[in-house]
């Protein structure tokens, strides 16, 4: 393989982040589906590219990155006109924050392996949808309180994009698929709508990334 290439799961909210970048920054790229739910991540072969199996995995420039933020910033530092992590140290904590409040707080708890992992512990199928629910919702309420700041614009910080923008548009995905409200979020859900009829996010959008 050539050029740039995206080890990547369709409907993971960490792969679509970096979907999202690679798209707003027109980069071409080839993609690797890892099937999540086949048990892809977890292939030897897959081990030896990512040791934590894990996705999103980026091949770009002769090196293997992973970690969605990571990757996100390594993109930011690379091509600092993207404007994905903002030029002053206080305008990059606020997007940092904005980021972390959903990849670290959210999305952890509300992954594949959690809610799996919760299902079987309850034996109720139930407690998949409640759990997820609960938490999605509860850190929803967070960021929207958090949004209600003078730096948000257009976008979660102004009006350029911005890794949290990246970050908050996946969750709010996932939201959607489980059946949250989003008129509890009208910050949230503004912000959101305003990115998903932009072209990359579009493009970066799990029913593009599906594979045939």
């Amino acid at each position: 393989m050539t050029g740039i290439v995206l080890y990547d799961y369709w409907r993971s909210s960490a792969s679509y982040r970096v979907r999202i970048a690679l798209h707003v920054l027109g980069l071409a790229f080839e993609t690797v589906p890892i099937d999540l739910l086949a048990l892809a991540h977890k292939d030897p072969d897959y081990l030896k590219i990512n040791p934590q199996g894990l996705v999103p995995t980026l091949r770009i420039g002769g090196r293997t990155l992973t970690q969605s933020l990571a990757i996100i910033e390594y993109l930011a530092e690379t091509y600092p006109e993207s404007g994905f992590l903002p030029d002053t140290a206080v305008g990059r904590q606020r997007v940092r924050a904005l980021s972390y409040a959903v990849a670290m707080d959210i999305h952890p708890i509300c992954n594949l392996s959690v809610v799996s992992h919760v299902a079987h512990l309850t034996g109720e199928e139930g407690a998949r949808a409640e759990w997820m629910t609960k938490f999605i919702g509860s850190g929803l309420h967070a960021v929207e309180q958090m949004l209600d700041e003078p730096t948000t614009g257009r976008y979660t910080f102004g009006d350029t994009l911005t890794m949290a923008d990246f970050c908050l548009v996946p969750q709010v995905y996932n939201a959607r698929r489980w059946g949250i409200e989003m008129s509890a979020f009208p910050r949230v859900a503004r912000i959101v709508d305003a990115c998903n009829a932009l072209p990359a996010f579009k493009a970066a959008h799990p029913d593009a990334a599906k594979p045939v």
